[in-house]
């Protein structure tokens, strides 16, 4: 797949013609107004577009098909890095984990860059951050009810952790109790769109594996299983940044607020129909929701996670 090294007005008109695109069709595309485009396209190769931009039509050059791929490499062919090269710049999935040193997390980084979001793959920029690749597990939650003192979830006999459940999500915690755990722990809960980045990449994916609806890549209602399970069951689910469970098992409370009181959940959950996990789609409760299929994970800034890092 062809990659540019440096974007100027002569490839961003070269993408439009290889996309066989109206000038108005382009720029709704992007997300940017026509007279920008209009500009690019004018400046030629004096004119760069801004960072934001540049990584957009990354991404829109990403998601072409080989057809346009071969179009706009033959009309720029010289500003290109070979499929080869780009290749060998990609590290396998899950290479980059680390370990948060207060909860000892697994955590992955996703770099800062324009996103496509939401049912109609609306590009958006979100800064560079650090994902846990797991839901929280009740053996982690357990971790901070000692440490704090903190109510015990209503599915724990006596306030205890069961062995059996304590590699799933953790469950019956409030998105108060989630928040107060992302604190402890010196994170905080994801917004939406970090949430749904961290699922579905750069691309606009329907699911975190791709667009084909596989419902038995993840715990869903369909599926039948009646509970949840081990975070790391649905080893061929993972997100193209190698993060579990971003379809099904339990719904993840998010730090966006939608009305006061309420916040978004963002994956689907075991109880849902799998149409409902698709990572774009809408849920939101009230932070005093406590339930048997909903839970959370956890976010880092990327320059607090590469200081806390450093100072190992």
């Amino acid at each position: 797949m062809p990659t540019v090294q440096r974007w100027t007005g002569v490839e961003v008109r070269a993408l439009r013609d290889a996309m066989r695109m109206s000038l108005r069709e382009f720029a709704a595309h992007l997300g940017v107004s026509e007279r920008m485009v209009s500009k690019w396209e004018a400046g030629r190769e004096n004119i760069q577009p801004r960072p934001v931009n540049q990584a957009a039509l990354d991404t829109c050059l990403n998601r072409s098909d080989p057809d346009t791929h071969a179009r706009f490499a033959f009309l720029v062919g010289d500003s290109l890095v070979g499929a080869g090269e780009q290749e060998q710049q990609i590290e396998p999935i899950g290479s980059a984990q680390v370990n948060h040193p207060t909860d000892g997390s697994a955590m992955i980084p996703v770099e800062g860059s324009v996103y496509l979001g939401g049912p109609s793959n609306t590009p958006a920029w979100v800064a560079g951050f650090y994902i846990d690749v797991f839901p929280v597990s009740n053996e982690d939650y357990a971790l901070f009810v000692a440490a704090t003192g903190h109510q015990a979830p209503d599915h724990w006999p006596d306030g205890q952790c069961r062995p059996d459940v304590k590699d799933h999500p953790v469950v019956f915690v409030t998105w108060n109790d989630a928040n107060a755990y992302a604190t402890w722990a010196g994170k905080s809960l994801p917004t939406s769109q970090q949430w749904e980045k961290a699922a579905r990449g750069t691309r606009g994916t329907v699911y975190p594996w791709g667009d084909q609806p596989t419902p038995a890549k993840c715990n869903v209602r369909e599926n039948g299983v009646g509970l949840t399970t081990a975070r790391d069951n649905y080893q061929s689910g993972v997100s193209p940044y190698g993060v579990y469970d971003m379809c099904g098992n339990v719904w993840e409370w998010c730090s966006t607020e939608t009305k006061p009181g309420r916040h978004e959940l963002k994956g689907g959950a075991w109880t849902s129909p799998f149409n409902r996990a698709t990572p774009s789609s809408f849920n939101d409760a009230n932070a005093t929701m406590r339930d048997d299929d909903t839970g959370f994970r956890c976010v880092v800034a990327a320059d607090v996670m590469d200081e806390l890092l450093r100072r190992r």
